[in-house]
C-alpha cells in the first residue's frame, strides 16, 4: 500500500516507492513525484544556476543524485517504472493521443466539454490518459525542453526499459504504422478523397503509405534486434551499416510520402473556397494532416542518432497537444475561421453592392433607399395594426416578425435597400482592403473606401428617411380629413412619445437592434454556403424531375436566380423574425428588450406627430424622440459594422499593425475634404 507522503518530503515519497503496488497507486506515486518536481523549493545557495534553469530541471538533478547515492531507493524506482513502462498502453500517447477517435467535430467538441467537467483516474492503462494527470500544465513543455544532455543520459537507466534496446523503440515503431493506417484510411474516406486535388493523386501517395510504414516498422526492429545493437542504450545508436541504412531510407520514402499527402489535404481546401465549408471536412484535414506530422516526430526519435534528446521534444509537444485538448475555445476557434471566412466572403459579395462610388451610383442608392422608405411606411402602420388586435406576448411578436420579413422581402424584390441593413454588407468588403497595407497608395485606397462606405450609408438613411416620414404623415392627415380621426390615435402616439424617447433604454435597444443585424448577415452568409456546399443551384437546374416539371431553359434561370438571391432571402426572412419574435423570447426569461430600427422609429414618430398635429413639435418629448432616432441610426449602423468588421477581420488573420497609419489617413482626408464622407465628388 502506498503511504501518504508529504508533498515536499522526497524521502518519503521515495521510501513510498513500491513496484509490487497496485496499478492505481504506482500511478499515483508517478503523479506525486511529478508534482514535487514543479513544486519543492530550491535552495538557491546549493544550486548555483537557479536563476537561468527552470525548477523541475534542478529538482530533477537533485533526485537523480539521491538515487545514485541511495541503492535501496534507486532499486525501487527504476523497477517501478519499469513496470509501468510495461503494463501501460505506449500507442494509446504515442499514436492516438491528440486525435478525435472519429473523424467528427462535434464528436471532439463533446469529449473536451467532458473532459473539462470529469475527473481522469490514474487506474488506467492507457498512457494518453495517464500523459494528461502526469502533465496537466502548458508551463510543463518548457522544462522538458530545458533538460540538459547530461541529465537525460542520467535519466535514462531508470525510464529506459531493461531489457535490449527494441523494447524502447518498438512502441515508436508500432504507432507509426497504426497513424499510416489512419492516414491512409483518411486519405480514402469520399468526403476528402473526392476534393482533393487529382494531379497530386496520380502517385497514390495514400496507398504507398501504410506498406512504406510497414517496411520501416519491418527495418527498425531489425535494426534493435541486430547483435551489435543489442545491448545498446536508446542513445547511442550503433547499428551495422547495412540494416541502418536501409531504415534511414525507408523514412526518407516515407517522409516524401507524407509531404505529399499533406500536399494532397492542403488542396481540400481550394475545392471548399470555390463550393462551400463544411467544418467536419476541415476537421478531418486538420486531423490528416496532424497524423503526418506525428509520424515525422516519432520517425526522427527513431533514426536519431541521438533518440533521447528528441524523445525529450516530442514529450514537450506532447504536452502542447494535451494543452490544447483541454481548450474548447482553440477547437471551435481553429475550425470556424474558413467557416467565418466564407461567411465574411459572401457578405463581401453581396456587400459590394452597397457602397456607391460615383454620383451616378449615389443617385441609385437614394433613390433605393426612398423606395425602401415608402415600403416600411406601410410596414409602421401594419405594426400599429397587429398592436391593436391585442394577441398573446408570443402571437403578437410573431406577427410583427412576419410583417417586417415581407415588408424587407418584398423591399429585395423590388430592389430598394434599407440603410441598416448595409454596414453587416458591407464591413467584410471593407476588410479585404486591409490584406494589403504595404505602402501609403494602400493606405490611401482603404481610406477611399471608408468615404465610400460613410457616404454610401448616408445616402440610404437619406433616401430610407426621406419617404418614410412624409407617407405616414399623409396617410395619417389624410385618414383624419376622410373619417375625422387619424388612422393611429391618440393612446398609441402617446405610447410611441413615452417608449422612443432618448430618456429610456433607446440607446440599449438600438445596440442590441445592431447586433440582430450582424446576426442576419451571419445567418446569410451560413445560409449561402450550405446552399453552396450541397449544390442546390445545379439540382434546381438539372434534377430531371424539375427540369421535366419546368423546362430546361426555366429550370437553369430559376437555379441561377436562388444562386444569386439566396443570401437575400435568408438575410431578409431571419431579421424580420428576428425583430418580432426575440424581444418576446427575451421577456419569457425576464430581460426586458425590445428593438429599435430607425426607419421603423422614424414612421412611429410621424405617426405620433400625425395623430397630435404639428404643435408637437413645441415639446420637449417629440425632441427627445427626434434625438433617440438619431442615437439609434448611429447605434444600428455602428454595432452591427464593428460586429462584422471584426469577424471579417478575423476570418482572414489580419492584424491591425498599421492601425496608427490608418486613424491618420482618416483624419487627414476628414480635414481635407470633410464632403467626400456625405457626397462623391464626381
Amino acid at each position: 500500500m502506498v503511504k501518504r507522503a508529504s508533498p515536499w518530503d522526497l524521502t518519503a515519497l521515495l521510501n513510498a516507492a513500491d513496484p509490487k503496488a497496485s496499478l492505481p497507486e504506482r500511478h499515483l506515486w508517478l503523479i506525486r513525484l511529478l508534482e514535487w518536481l514543479r513544486h519543492a523549493p530550491v535552495d538557491a545557495a546549493r544550486d548555483a544556476d537557479a536563476n537561468t534553469t527552470p525548477r523541475p530541471v534542478l529538482r530533477l538533478r537533485h533526485l537523480l543524485g539521491v538515487l545514485e547515492r541511495h541503492p535501496e531507493h534507486h532499486g525501487r524506482v527504476a523497477d517501478l517504472l519499469h513496470r509501468i513502462w510495461a503494463e501501460v498502453d505506449n500507442a494509446a500517447l504515442l499514436a492516438d493521443f491528440g486525435f478525435a477517435p472519429r473523424m467528427d467535430l462535434w464528436g471532439e467538441l463533446g469529449r473536451r466539454i467532458r473532459a473539462r467537467v470529469l475527473p481522469l483516474t490514474p487506474a488506467t492503462t492507457d498512457l494518453g490518459e495517464l500523459f494528461a494527470l502526469l502533465f496537466p500544465h502548458a508551463d510543463d513543455a518548457a522544462w522538458l525542453l530545458a533538460i540538459d544532455d547530461a541529465t537525460l543520459a542520467r535519466l535514462r537507466s531508470f525510464v529506459a526499459p531493461q531489457r535490449a534496446s527494441h523494447a524502447w523503440r518498438a512502441p515508436f515503431l508500432d504507432a507509426i504504422v497504426f497513424l499510416a493506417s489512419a492516414v491512409r484510411a483518411s486519405g480514402f474516406a469520399p468526403a476528402l478523397r473526392q476534393r482533393m486535388s487529382p494531379e497530386l493523386l496520380v502517385d497514390q501517395p495514400f496507398r504507398q503509405l501504410a506498406r512504406v510504414a510497414e517496411q520501416v516498422s519491418d527495418h527498425g526492429q531489425a535494426l534493435s534486434a541486430d547483435p551489435q545493437t543489442e545491448a545498446n542504450a536508446p542513445s547511442e545508436g550503433q547499428a551495422t551499416p547495412a540494416t541502418e541504412a536501409a531504415l534511414l531510407q525507408e523514412a526518407q520514402y516515407l517522409r516524401a510520402l507524407l509531404a505529399q499527402c499533406r500536399r494532397c489535404a492542403e488542396s481540400v481546401h481550394e475545392h471548399l473556397e470555390a463550393h462551400g465549408v463544411s467544418v467536419d471536412v476541415v476537421f478531418e484535414v486538420d486531423q490528416l494532416r496532424e497524423r503526418t506530422h506525428r509520424i515525422d516526430a516519432l520517425l526522427t526519435c527513431v533514426v536519431s542518432p541521438e533518440p533521447a534528446r528528441e524523445i525529450a521534444r516530442l514529450i514537450a509537444e506532447l504536452v502542447h497537444t494535451a494543452d490544447e485538448r483541454r481548450s474548447v475555445r482553440g477547437l471551435m476557434s481553429s475550425h470556424y475561421s474558413l467557416l467565418a471566412r466564407k461567411v465574411a466572403e459572401r457578405s463581401a459579395e453581396t456587400g459590394q453592392h452597397y457602397i456607391t462610388r460615383t454620383l451616378a451610383e449615389y443617385r441609385r442608392m437614394l433613390r433605393a433607399a426612398a423606395g425602401g422608405g415608402a415600403v416600411l411606411a406601410a410596414t409602421t402602420f401594419i405594426k400599429f395594426a397587429v398592436l391593436a388586435l391585442a394577441l398573446s406576448p408570443f402571437w403578437g411578436g410573431f406577427w410583427a416578425g412576419v410583417n417586417y420579413a415581407a415588408s424587407f422581402v418584398l423591399i429585395q424584390l423590388l430592389h430598394f435597400t434599407v440603410a441598416t441593413k448595409q454596414p453587416a454588407m458591407t464591413a467584410p468588403a471593407m476588410a479585404e482592403r486591409l490584406a494589403d497595407l504595404s505602402s501609403d497608395e494602400r493606405v490611401e485606397e482603404f481610406v477611399d473606401q471608408v468615404a465610400q462606405l460613410i457616404r454610401s450609408q448616408a445616402a440610404g438613411i437619406f433616401g430610407n428617411l426621406a419617404l418614410v416620414a412624409p407617407i405616414v404623415l399623409a396617410v395619417q392627415f389624410g385618414w383624419q380629413a376622410a373619417f375625422g380621426q387619424p388612422l393611429v390615435g391618440h393612446a398609441d402616439a402617446q405610447h410611441v412619445l413615452e417608449s422612443l424617447t432618448l430618456l429610456g433604454a433607446t440607446p440599449l435597444f438600438a445596440a442590441f437592434t445592431g447586433v440582430l443585424l450582424f446576426a442576419s448577415s451571419l445567418i446569410a452568409g451560413w445560409v449561402e454556403n450550405w446552399f453552396v456546399w450541397h449544390r442546390l443551384d445545379s439540382a434546381i437546374a438539372w434534377n430531371p424531375r424539375i427540369v421535366a416539371r419546368l423546362g430546361a431553359a426555366r429550370a437553369r434561370l430559376w437555379g441561377a436566380y436562388w444562386r444569386a438571391n439566396i443570401s437575400g432571402f435568408a438575410s431578409n426572412t431571419s431579421l424580420g423574425l428576428m425583430l418580432g419574435i426575440l424581444p418576446v423570447v427575451a421577456l419569457f426569461f425576464g430581460l426586458p428588450l425590445e428593438v429599435r430600427h430607425v426607419t421603423l422609429s422614424t414612421g412611429q414618430l410621424a405617426a405620433a406627430v400625425g395623430a397630435e398635429g404639428f404643435a408637437l413639435l413645441r415639446h420637449a418629448p417629440f425632441w427627445w424622440c427626434a434625438a433617440a432616432v438619431a442615437v439609434t441610426g448611429v447605434l444600428n449602423l455602428t454595432v452591427s459594422f464593428l460586429m462584422a468588421f471584426r469577424v471579417a477581420l478575423r476570418s482572414r488573420g489580419i492584424r491591425l499593425v498599421d492601425r496608427s497609419r490608418i486613424y491618420r489617413a482618416i483624419r487627414a482626408r476628414l480635414w481635407r475634404k470633410p464632403l467626400s464622407f456625405i457626397w462623391p465628388a464626381d
